[in-house]
Protein backbone atom coordinates (compact mmCIF):
# COMPACT_ATOMS: atom_id res chain seq x y z
CA UNK A 1 0.00 0.00 0.00
CA UNK A 2 1.09 3.25 -1.11
CA UNK A 3 2.20 6.14 1.70
CA UNK A 4 -0.47 9.14 1.73
CA UNK A 5 -0.86 10.84 -1.41
CA UNK A 6 0.84 13.98 -2.75
CA UNK A 7 -1.18 16.22 -1.97
CA UNK A 8 -0.74 18.22 -5.55
CA UNK A 9 -2.10 15.09 -6.67
CA UNK A 10 -5.57 15.62 -4.53
CA UNK A 11 -6.12 19.07 -4.30
CA UNK A 12 -9.35 19.39 -2.20
CA UNK A 13 -9.70 17.18 -0.02
CA UNK A 14 -13.41 16.20 0.09
CA UNK A 15 -15.18 13.48 -1.81
CA UNK A 16 -18.47 11.60 -1.38
CA UNK A 17 -19.00 7.88 -0.44
CA UNK A 18 -22.91 7.74 -2.45
CA UNK A 19 -25.02 4.27 -1.75
CA UNK A 20 -28.60 3.44 -2.61
CA UNK A 21 -30.31 0.60 -2.43
CA UNK A 22 -34.15 -0.51 -3.19
CA UNK A 23 -37.16 -0.64 -1.01
CA UNK A 24 -37.42 -3.66 0.85
CA UNK A 25 -34.13 -4.95 -0.52
CA UNK A 26 -35.60 -6.80 -3.90
CA UNK A 27 -33.80 -7.40 -6.63
CA UNK A 28 -33.37 -4.64 -8.72
CA UNK A 29 -30.82 -5.87 -10.87
CA UNK A 30 -31.54 -8.97 -11.86
CA UNK A 31 -29.53 -9.81 -15.19
CA UNK A 32 -26.46 -8.90 -16.88
CA UNK A 33 -28.74 -6.50 -19.14
CA UNK A 34 -30.07 -4.67 -16.13
CA UNK A 35 -26.39 -3.90 -14.46
CA UNK A 36 -24.94 -2.98 -18.00
CA UNK A 37 -28.27 -0.60 -18.72
CA UNK A 38 -27.39 1.03 -15.24
CA UNK A 39 -23.51 1.76 -16.46
CA UNK A 40 -25.23 3.78 -19.54
CA UNK A 41 -27.06 5.53 -17.06
CA UNK A 42 -24.20 6.30 -15.05
CA UNK A 43 -22.14 7.52 -17.85
CA UNK A 44 -24.60 9.70 -18.77
CA UNK A 45 -25.06 11.02 -15.87
CA UNK A 46 -21.62 11.30 -14.93
CA UNK A 47 -20.39 13.06 -17.86
CA UNK A 48 -23.87 15.80 -17.39
CA UNK A 49 -22.06 16.74 -14.26
CA UNK A 50 -18.62 16.86 -14.52
CA UNK A 51 -18.53 13.56 -12.01
CA UNK A 52 -15.25 11.74 -11.49
CA UNK A 53 -16.15 8.06 -10.29
CA UNK A 54 -13.06 6.43 -8.83
CA UNK A 55 -14.71 3.33 -7.07
CA UNK A 56 -17.91 1.96 -8.05
CA UNK A 57 -20.06 -1.28 -7.44
CA UNK A 58 -23.39 -2.22 -8.45
CA UNK A 59 -24.52 -5.24 -6.61
CA UNK A 60 -28.41 -7.38 -6.95
CA UNK A 61 -29.94 -4.63 -4.51
CA UNK A 62 -27.99 -1.60 -4.05
CA UNK A 63 -25.08 0.29 -5.11
CA UNK A 64 -21.96 2.38 -4.35
CA UNK A 65 -19.90 5.02 -5.64
CA UNK A 66 -16.87 6.99 -4.40
CA UNK A 67 -17.11 10.59 -6.45
CA UNK A 68 -15.84 13.95 -7.05
CA UNK A 69 -17.69 16.80 -8.41
CA UNK A 70 -16.82 20.94 -8.94
CA UNK A 71 -20.11 21.36 -6.93
CA UNK A 72 -21.12 18.96 -3.98
CA UNK A 73 -25.11 20.73 -4.51
CA UNK A 74 -24.85 19.06 -7.87
CA UNK A 75 -24.79 16.02 -6.13
CA UNK A 76 -28.69 15.57 -5.70
CA UNK A 77 -29.56 16.28 -9.45
CA UNK A 78 -27.02 13.77 -10.77
CA UNK A 79 -28.46 11.14 -8.24
CA UNK A 80 -32.03 11.72 -8.54
CA UNK A 81 -31.66 11.95 -12.50
CA UNK A 82 -29.71 7.97 -12.23
CA UNK A 83 -32.89 6.91 -9.82
CA UNK A 84 -35.45 8.20 -12.01
CA UNK A 85 -33.80 7.00 -15.28
CA UNK A 86 -33.76 3.56 -13.76
CA UNK A 87 -37.07 3.37 -12.25
CA UNK A 88 -38.51 4.34 -15.85
CA UNK A 89 -36.27 1.29 -17.40
CA UNK A 90 -37.00 -1.17 -14.43
CA UNK A 91 -41.26 -0.60 -14.27
CA UNK A 92 -41.35 -0.73 -18.43
CA UNK A 93 -39.40 -3.68 -18.27
CA UNK A 94 -41.24 -5.58 -15.29
CA UNK A 95 -44.76 -4.32 -15.69
CA UNK A 96 -44.57 -3.07 -12.29
CA UNK A 97 -44.91 0.15 -10.31
CA UNK A 98 -44.75 2.27 -7.47
CA UNK A 99 -41.27 2.89 -5.23
CA UNK A 100 -37.93 1.53 -6.62
CA UNK A 101 -35.49 2.64 -3.89
CA UNK A 102 -35.44 3.09 -0.12
CA UNK A 103 -35.37 6.30 0.04
CA UNK A 104 -33.50 9.55 -0.44
CA UNK A 105 -29.70 8.00 -1.80
CA UNK A 106 -27.44 8.37 1.10
CA UNK A 107 -24.21 10.20 0.98
CA UNK A 108 -21.17 9.83 3.06
CA UNK A 109 -18.00 12.86 3.32
CA UNK A 110 -14.71 11.11 2.77
CA UNK A 111 -11.21 13.65 3.52
CA UNK A 112 -9.38 12.28 0.52
CA UNK A 113 -5.71 12.57 1.52
CA UNK A 114 -6.58 9.67 4.75
CA UNK A 115 -8.74 7.71 3.72
CA UNK A 116 -9.30 7.59 -0.15
CA UNK A 117 -7.88 4.39 -0.33
CA UNK A 118 -9.75 3.13 2.39
CA UNK A 119 -13.11 3.81 0.79
CA UNK A 120 -12.46 2.57 -2.40
CA UNK A 121 -11.19 -1.21 -0.94
CA UNK A 122 -14.45 -1.17 0.98
CA UNK A 123 -16.21 -0.69 -1.94
CA UNK A 124 -15.05 -3.02 -4.64
CA UNK A 125 -14.79 -5.22 -1.85
CA UNK A 126 -18.49 -5.77 -2.00
CA UNK A 127 -18.94 -8.83 -3.74
CA UNK A 128 -16.55 -10.61 -1.93
CA UNK A 129 -18.34 -10.26 0.96
CA UNK A 130 -21.25 -11.07 0.01
CA UNK A 131 -20.21 -14.50 -1.00
CA UNK A 132 -20.41 -13.76 -4.70
CA UNK A 133 -16.87 -14.04 -5.79
CA UNK A 134 -13.51 -14.87 -3.64
CA UNK A 135 -11.72 -12.24 -5.47
CA UNK A 136 -12.32 -8.85 -6.31
CA UNK A 137 -11.26 -8.59 -9.39
CA UNK A 138 -13.20 -11.03 -11.08
CA UNK A 139 -16.67 -9.31 -10.01
CA UNK A 140 -18.31 -7.79 -13.74
CA UNK A 141 -20.00 -4.84 -12.25
CA UNK A 142 -17.32 -2.78 -10.19
CA UNK A 143 -13.97 -0.61 -11.11
CA UNK A 144 -11.75 -3.27 -8.62
CA UNK A 145 -11.59 -4.51 -12.81
CA UNK A 146 -10.32 -1.63 -14.20
CA UNK A 147 -7.41 -1.83 -11.60
CA UNK A 148 -6.63 -4.86 -11.56
CA UNK A 149 -6.64 -5.75 -15.21
CA UNK A 150 -6.99 -2.43 -16.76
CA UNK A 151 -9.67 -3.47 -18.32
CA UNK A 152 -11.34 0.24 -19.45
CA UNK A 153 -15.42 0.40 -18.51
CA UNK A 154 -15.76 4.14 -19.85
CA UNK A 155 -16.78 5.25 -15.90
CA UNK A 156 -14.07 5.07 -13.98
CA UNK A 157 -11.79 7.55 -13.46
CA UNK A 158 -7.98 6.26 -12.29
CA UNK A 159 -7.95 6.98 -8.65
CA UNK A 160 -4.79 10.10 -8.02
CA UNK A 161 -3.13 7.62 -5.93
CA UNK A 162 -3.05 4.64 -8.13
CA UNK A 163 0.51 5.47 -9.72
CA UNK A 164 1.88 5.46 -6.32
CA UNK A 165 1.83 1.16 -6.27
CA UNK A 166 4.43 1.28 -8.43
CA UNK A 167 6.07 2.58 -11.33
CA UNK A 168 5.92 -0.71 -13.87
CA UNK A 169 2.22 -1.29 -14.97
CA UNK A 170 2.21 -4.97 -14.44
CA UNK A 171 3.10 -4.48 -10.87
CA UNK A 172 1.15 -1.70 -9.99
CA UNK A 173 -1.77 -4.12 -11.33
CA UNK A 174 -0.36 -6.49 -8.82
CA UNK A 175 0.15 -4.33 -5.77
CA UNK A 176 -3.72 -3.36 -6.18
CA UNK A 177 -4.93 -7.13 -6.21
CA UNK A 178 -2.99 -7.63 -3.49
CA UNK A 179 -4.07 -4.32 -1.68
CA UNK A 180 -7.66 -5.35 -1.66
CA UNK A 181 -6.55 -8.61 -0.44
CA UNK A 182 -5.11 -7.39 2.58
CA UNK A 183 -7.87 -5.57 4.12
CA UNK A 184 -8.56 -4.24 7.72
CA UNK A 185 -12.26 -4.57 9.18
CA UNK A 186 -11.62 -2.01 11.66
CA UNK A 187 -11.32 0.61 8.76
CA UNK A 188 -13.49 -0.83 6.75
CA UNK A 189 -16.31 -0.33 9.75
CA UNK A 190 -15.84 3.73 8.86
CA UNK A 191 -17.81 3.20 5.91
CA UNK A 192 -20.78 1.22 7.21
CA UNK A 193 -22.50 4.07 9.26
CA UNK A 194 -23.46 6.70 6.20
CA UNK A 195 -24.65 9.31 8.05
CA UNK A 196 -21.17 9.97 9.62
CA UNK A 197 -18.64 11.91 7.99
CA UNK A 198 -15.05 9.83 7.59
CA UNK A 199 -11.75 11.97 8.26
CA UNK A 200 -9.49 13.99 10.90
CA UNK A 201 -11.44 16.99 13.34
CA UNK A 202 -9.98 19.15 11.11
CA UNK A 203 -12.06 17.97 8.55
CA UNK A 204 -15.13 17.30 10.32
CA UNK A 205 -14.55 21.52 11.10
CA UNK A 206 -14.98 22.22 7.34
CA UNK A 207 -18.03 20.57 6.83
CA UNK A 208 -21.56 22.40 7.47
CA UNK A 209 -25.00 20.12 7.84
CA UNK A 210 -27.87 21.73 5.43
CA UNK A 211 -31.00 20.13 4.14
CA UNK A 212 -29.89 16.71 5.83
CA UNK A 213 -26.06 16.76 4.36
CA UNK A 214 -23.01 16.90 5.27
CA UNK A 215 -21.41 20.11 2.57
CA UNK A 216 -18.28 22.06 2.43
CA UNK A 217 -18.14 25.10 4.30
CA UNK A 218 -18.12 27.80 2.02
CA UNK A 219 -15.44 30.72 2.45
CA UNK A 220 -16.23 33.80 0.76
CA UNK A 221 -19.18 34.55 -1.04
CA UNK A 222 -18.10 33.53 -4.38
CA UNK A 223 -17.02 30.08 -3.66
CA UNK A 224 -18.68 26.98 -4.37
CA UNK A 225 -16.09 24.46 -3.84
CA UNK A 226 -14.57 22.72 -1.15
CA UNK A 227 -11.71 25.04 0.62
CA UNK A 228 -8.41 24.23 2.29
Amino acid sequence: MPGLARKHQLGDNLIYHIYNRSNAKKVIFKTKKDSEYFMQILKKYQKRYEAKIYHWVIMNNHYHFLLEMPDPELISKMMGGIAKAYTHYYHKNNGTTGYLWQGRYKMQPVEKEQYFLTCGRYIERNPVRAGLVQKASVYEFSSARFYCTGEEDNITCESPVYQDFDQDQEKRKDAYSQFLENFDQEKEAYFLQMDKPVGTKDFMKRLIYKDGRYMPRRRGRKRTGFVL
